[in-house]
């Protein structure tokens, strides 16, 4: 995504008193594929250039961004979900990477947590948000630490491709279900084309309820979706099926 499309995307999302704003994996960086082409002073100079606009861009329209990033440091290249705030950045390290022979970013990124942490965790007006990339979504470990923290939106920019559409959707609806929470996925669009494959990444950036419902999704073209969520709304749906009751109570035994 160029700079001036994402300067009108945020100055749209900012008349609309958004003040969350998520975007993809790889909407800011080239895709993984083609980031391995690239030398590290390149991927470098990007990085330092992406962090310079999404600041101010975060300070300018009082704007919480959150981004997956590919930065450097000390010319190791790392897979991160970067959050800029007006006054503030943070950086989180994607903990778990795909490690599939034709996709293996677990060899490339120099990512190499010793155990499974707590992810990316703020709050905005009380409405409590968590975030990981999409392929930590399937794991457990990473569950395990969202579901005591009371969370009411898990933030999900992913990069899914293939013919995993379905698989994907059932996912999310599954997970928002089972912790009575939100979760707002945004996935990239668009190709790529290597010797073996054609990468199609077909887009379908969802919000799923608290109740695991589909509530509102994009289609494979280049959109903006702005959504409203509600606290109440989650603890409405955590008191109606009690599925954290039932586990706190359990502890206590």
């Amino acid at each position: 995504m160029s700079s001036t499309k994402l300067y009108n995307y945020i100055r749209i999302a900012n008349k609309q008193g958004v003040k969350v704003l998520l975007l993809g994996e790889y909407i800011l960086n080239p895709f993984f594929k083609e980031l391995q082409t690239l030398s590290i002073s390149m991927i470098k100079e990007q990085a330092q250039h992406q962090i310079k606009i999404l600041k101010e861009l975060a300070s300018t329209y009082s704007l919480t961004i959150i981004t997956p990033l590919i930065i450097v440091k000390k010319d190791k290249i790392y897979k991160t979900i970067a959050k800029f705030t007006p006054s503030s950045s943070y950086y989180y390290q994607q903990q778990i990477l795909i490690n599939y022979a034709h996709w293996n970013e677990e060899n490339f990124f120099a990512n190499k947590p010793k155990a499974v942490q707590a992810p990316l965790i703020f709050k905005i007006d009380n409405f409590k948000f968590a975030v990981i990339s999409g392929f930590e979504l399937h794991f457990d470990k990473i569950w395990e630490q969202i579901s005591s923290k009371n969370i009411d939106c898990v933030l999900v920019p992913s990069v899914s491709t293939f013919g995993s559409y379905e698989r994907w959707k059932n996912l999310i609806l599954s997970r928002a279900f089972t912790q009575n929470c939100y979760i707002l996925r945004a996935n990239r669009i668009g190709e790529y084309c290597d010797n073996e494959f054609t990468w199609s990444f077909y887009g379908d950036s969802l919000l799923a309820s608290p109740n695991g419902e589909l509530l509102e999704h994009l289609g494979n073209k280049e959109e903006l979706m702005i959504v409203d969520m509600s606290h109440y709304d989650v603890a409405k749906a955590r008191e109606s099926w009690g599925f954290k009751e039932i586990i706190d109570k359990r502890s206590l035994l």
